[in-house]
């Protein structure tokens, strides 16, 4: 019976199967028989053990089942599993988990989940540094209004506004790509990580099991793989979430009514925006970005907090991964998604935008004029306090700042009216926005080009 969102609602059904309880069997028992192997390599055991157990392995004949029998009798998941495989493997039942400890082998599950699991979000983190680079591109001349502190600034463009987010993907790809061999790490060493049980050949079959499992060794661990890995992949997955928040979020304040700039897209053929007001097209999709941002914050906090552990190792941290790290990727998943399908299906409304850039009244204009005060010689300091107060008068008044500058004495000392109807025009003063979102556009795409995914 499904009770957390993530076995429903919330993932797609490929990251779903990387963390499906039946899929970690899959590779509990895998890496058993991949250490099974290591040890026939290296003379340990007969070879005929490692043949048996991994055909009975490629068979799937450890059933969840069987397990979860075996757990109810020991209260121990991991022997579980072993009794599970040695009860279908015959004679050689007996080789199976031999000289391992318990983390051995989930860690090095861990390892190749997490390693699928970031191959996933970076296909989908390049998704959307794609549709964030065709959105720059396409909207590279459309001026609009730039905001600090929630209030009209100076005049951009909206390429420019999904430049800066094209980049900032691009950097969360290679972070992860650079963070990925300090995460995917597996362990084959033992009870407190000196490989005692293995003896002279600990090395050897630690290597060959990473091998076979397709992920890294670590350079030297207790009886888990420390948790700084981990750490730093859920941190970086909250980053990235933050970042998919920003740009969900900008969305939805441009979606507001009297803004419109920009919207979510909505069928207005089926969709319904409120049980009871008809009329709603709200920016739920975006809104649902911006909350699952605030879990996966969360889970960053607990991930650092299981970077503690006491003396060669302690559980403390087991019973919290098992909630945070599959809802980490599963959420991500789910955000990422989301705003690949929004930012695909994206509305822009260019009128709504051109009103709200004539709605200042040229205020949006006032550096320009300073600027162009002190180009003709006026002292920068003096030229902003008389821009300043005919600015606060535009405000006051209610008047277009252009029709205080022209009548402003100190203002036509510098510049005659025709220049101050120059210096008003908002396409005129955006500076190398355009040549910034070809700057990007062009990195972006070169570097997608290099990701082999």
């Amino acid at each position: 019976m499904p009770i957390h969102p993530i076995e429903y609602r919330y993932g797609s059904e490929e990251m779903r199967r990387i963390w499906d309880r039946r899929e970690w069997l899959r590779r509990m028992v895998k890496v058993e028989a991949a250490l099974l192997k290591a040890l026939a390599e290296a003379g340990v055991v007969p070879s005929e053990a490692a043949e048996k157990v991994w055909t009975v392995v490629e068979n799937e004949a450890v059933t969840l089942e069987a397990v979860n029998r075996w757990e109810r009798i020991t209260d121990h998941e991991v022997v579980a599993v072993v009794k599970a495989l040695a009860e279908v493997s015959g004679v050689y039942g007996g080789y199976i988990h031999l000289g391992a400890t318990s983390n051995d082998i989930t860690d090095t599950v861990l390892a190749t989940q997490l390693r699928d699991s970031i191959n996933l979000i970076m296909r989908r983190l390049k998704d959307l540094a794609s549709v964030l680079s065709e959105l720059a591109e396409k909207y590279r001349d459309l001026v609009c209004l730039g905001r600090t502190h929630g209030v009209a600034a100076l005049p951009i463009t909206l390429g420019f506004k999904f430049a800066v987010y094209a980049a900032e993907v691009v950097r969360h790809i290679d972070r992860l790509r650079e963070a990925k061999p300090r995460v995917c790490v597996g362990k084959m060493s033992g009870a407190v990580g000196t490989m005692a049980s293995f003896g002279e050949k600990g090395f050897q079959i630690q290597k060959r099991v990473m091998e076979l499992m397709g992920v890294e060794e670590p350079l030297i661990a207790t009886q888990v793989v420390p948790r700084d890995g981990l750490a730093e992949f859920i941190t970086l997955a909250a980053m990235i979430a933050s970042t998919l928040d920003k740009i969900a979020n900008e969305i939805r304040n441009l979606q507001r009514t009297e803004i419109r700039e920009v919207e979510e897209p909505f069928r207005e053929e089926s969709q319904v925006g409120s049980s009871t007001m008809p009329h709603k097209r709200n920016p739920i999709k975006c809104e649902k970005v911006c909350g699952l941002a605030k879990v996966l914050r969360s889970e960053a906090l607990a991930a650092l907090e299981n970077v503690v552990l006491e003396h060669e190792r302690d559980l403390t941290n087991s019973s919290c991964e098992r909630v945070i790290v599959p809802e980490v990727c599963l959420l991500l998943d789910e955000q990422l998604r989301t705003l690949v399908k929004v930012l695909r299906g994206l509305r822009v409304y260019p009128e709504n935008i051109r009103r709200n850039l004539d709605s200042m009244r040229g205020l949006i204009m006032s550096e320009a004029v300073m600027m162009a005060m002190v180009s003709k010689g006026a002292d920068r300091q003096w030229a902003h306090e008389v821009v300043r107060r005919c600015s606060m008068e535009a405000w006051k008044t209610g008047k277009h700042l252009k029709e205080i500058l022209t009548a402003n004495p100190e203002v036509r000392k510098y510049l005659t009216a025709e220049e101050v109807e120059r210096v008003m025009k908002p396409e005129n003063y955006i500076g190398t926005a355009k040549e910034q979102v070809d700057r990007v556009v062009t990195y972006v795409r070169e570097k997608l080009k290099t990701l082999a995914l």
